[in-house]
């Protein structure tokens, strides 16, 4: 009985989510939701997510890889160092693109920021 609850409180949940114009039942996701819909001031996708963001996401996962690397579990060096870190570069870098088309400043603000994103996140990916 306990699981058909809990399925009809997560229905409830997300309908009310849908209904109040929140994207998700989860509020951590509300941000990231805005990042990849472009939704964001090109200023703050590329300062916030993709520089400040982008290096303690890749930090952090780059220290806990060689941890579990020189522990010997590699499973778990390659799920948490790859695993977590590409799809937040991937999101990071979707969100600068899309918040570029919409910026309505310079134009060469926008594509440096774009390549600039384009080149940090392959850099953060492949180290």
């Amino acid at each position: 009985m306990a699981p058909q609850r809990d399925e009809a409180r997560l229905a409830t949940d997300v309908s009310l989510a849908a209904r109040s114009g929140r994207s998700s039942v989860c509020p951590g996701t509300a941000a990231l939701s805005r990042l990849w819909s472009g939704g964001l001031p090109l200023g703050e996708a590329f300062w916030t997510y993709a520089v400040v963001g982008g290096l303690a996401v890749n930090l952090i996962t780059s220290l806990l890889f060689f941890y579990f690397v020189t522990a010997d579990w590699l499973l778990a060096a390659i799920v948490v160092g790859y695993g977590l870190s590409v799809p937040y570069n991937v999101v990071a870098l979707v969100g600068v693109w899309r918040a570029a088309e919409r910026h309505e400043g310079e134009p060469v603000l926008a594509n440096w920021a774009r390549i600039v994103t384009l080149i940090g996140m392959i850099l953060l990916t492949v180290t």
